[in-house]
């Protein structure tokens, strides 16, 4: 299905969420993508989390689809998305950081699946990851799952916020929007609350290009995420019947992998001895992934090449099968033990 660029009957308002705080630096290239849109029926909501610089300036610098909003104070992230979404209108909403960008056909692309199943709560697709100026990656390499996939998503989370479009629909369903005190994980709540409940579809296309620089606050906080996750999984525990012994298997998988991403974070950081410690002490938990204590003799640096050798994409494919065969036998045990009981 494809839309004409300045027709816009037939498109359901979209409501794109921009938060900013101090954000001049990036904030006029990102707005530009959404004008570049071919789908043409959208609000900006541009929430100025108190910014002291020169990013009011160029949000109001365009015209009436570009909605500019203040707060009184700044707070944080995710108590500023909530703000931004209590004036959005659309009946989807979307999402865009001040320092990423959209490519022009995102929201042509990703709208209409909407109308093919009503069952649909989030549609979601491919970034690419932009290192420094030139070195671009794609954020997936292989085909990621749609439909119920909760529990998926559980045990290897995925989802750049840029690539996400979600119903008002399945967002006023839930009994929370954001949650305010955390402060990485809230898109990852969000998104999981969702998908319990919605269908979530994947659309194999890139949408979205985004930053990945020093002024990034996963970087900067990346030890606060395997906490925010535990936080979540308690939360959840309240929220869904069993949850905890339903999805043991997911969570054992989940919790390897934020040790491993903590790993990672350390050696991206140049902390490489830490990061080798880190595999070290929880290496019982983190076998599958001795891989990277051996890559984190070497600057992190090298890992920008060999993203982009064919050799290594393969050798990788490969190697992430390891983590899935060791759920399958942690599963057939735990039905074993099942069924002697």
């Amino acid at each position: 299905m494809t839309f004409e660029a300045s027709n816009t009957k037939n498109q359901p308002l979209v409501s794109v969420i921009m938060n900013c705080l101090n954000c001049s630096k990036y904030v006029r290239e990102a707005i530009d993508s959404i004008y570049a849109q071919t789908y043409k029926n959208w609000e900006i909501i541009f929430w100025d989390n108190s910014s002291t610089d020169s990013s009011a300036e160029i949000a109001k610098g365009y015209d009436e689809r570009a909605k500019y909003f203040k707060g009184d104070k700044t707070v944080p992230l995710y108590a500023a998305r909530n703000y931004a979404l209590q004036q959005a209108r659309g009946k989807y909403i979307a999402f865009l950081d001040y320092d990423d960008i959209w490519l022009p056909q995102k929201l042509e692309q990703q709208i209409p699946l909407f109308d093919k199943d009503k069952k649909i709560g989030m549609v979601y697709s491919n970034a690419e990851i932009a290192e420094g100026i030139t070195a671009i990656r794609k954020m997936h390499t292989v085909l990621q799952p749609s439909g119920k996939i909760f529990r998926q998503m559980l045990r290897h989370y995925n989802i750049n916020i840029q690539t996400v479009v979600i119903s008002r629909t399945a967002l006023e369903s839930l009994n929370e929007w954001f949650d305010d005190s955390l402060n990485l994980a809230g898109d990852t709540d969000l998104f999981l609350r969702i998908a319990h409940d919605w269908d979530v579809k994947y659309l194999p296309v890139v949408t979205a290009r985004c930053r990945e620089h020093g002024e990034n606050l996963s970087l900067k906080l990346a030890e606060d995420v395997p906490v925010e996750v535990e936080y979540i999984i308690g939360k959840f525990s309240n929220l869904y019947k069993d949850f905890i012994r339903e999805y043991d298997p997911e969570l054992i998988e989940l919790r390897m992998r934020l040790r491993k991403g903590l790993a990672v974070s350390k050696w991206k950081s140049g902390q490489n001895p830490e990061a080798r410690s880190l595999i070290v002490r929880h290496l019982r938990a983190m076998y599958p992934f001795v891989l990277v204590w051996f890559l984190s003799f070497f600057p992190y640096k090298i890992m920008s090449f060999l993203r982009n050798n064919v050799l290594w994409q393969t050798a990788v494919r490969f190697y992430r099968k390891i983590p899935a065969a060791f759920l399958r036998i942690a599963r057939m045990i735990k039905n074993q033990d099942t069924a002697v009981r």
